[in-house]
Formats: structure tokens, sequence, C-alpha cells
């Protein structure tokens, strides 16, 4: 009754965005969100503070893998 409230299942078109982990070189702080095939923008969706935040964003979007960016 009083858990942890499961991830609501989100979807993303893959054949215009792809998932991807945007990582700072200098800090690495760690952001999960979308980047546009055609423009190359990436949308940013969550911060990842930790492993629990990353496999609740795979979980949230039915993703097994990213694709990290620096």
């Amino acid at each position: 009754m009083f858990g942890k409230k499961k991830a609501a299942k989100k979807s993303f078109d893959p054949t215009k965005v792809e998932p991807v982990l945007r990582v700072s070189i200098c800090t690495g702080e760690k952001v999960a969100g979308f980047r546009d095939l055609v423009s190359g923008k990436v949308v940013d969706e969550m911060l990842i503070g930790s492993e629990e935040d990353l496999a609740r964003f795979k979980e949230m979007y039915g993703i097994t893998e990213l694709k990290k960016v620096y």
C-alpha cells in the first residue's frame, strides 16, 4: 500500500529519436534523454543520480541499452 509507485510506461518513436545518456566529462553528471536523429538535438528527460535511477528510466521506456554521449 505504501510502497514505491511503479513507473508509468511511456513510449517514444525510434524512427525519429534515439535514447542516449549524456555524461559530463568534467563533473560526471549523467542525464538520460532522447536525441533527434535529424537535428542531433538532445532533449533531457531524467537526471541519473544512481543505478536505480538508470534502471527506472530504462523500465519506464522499455529500453535495453543507452548510447553514451559526451
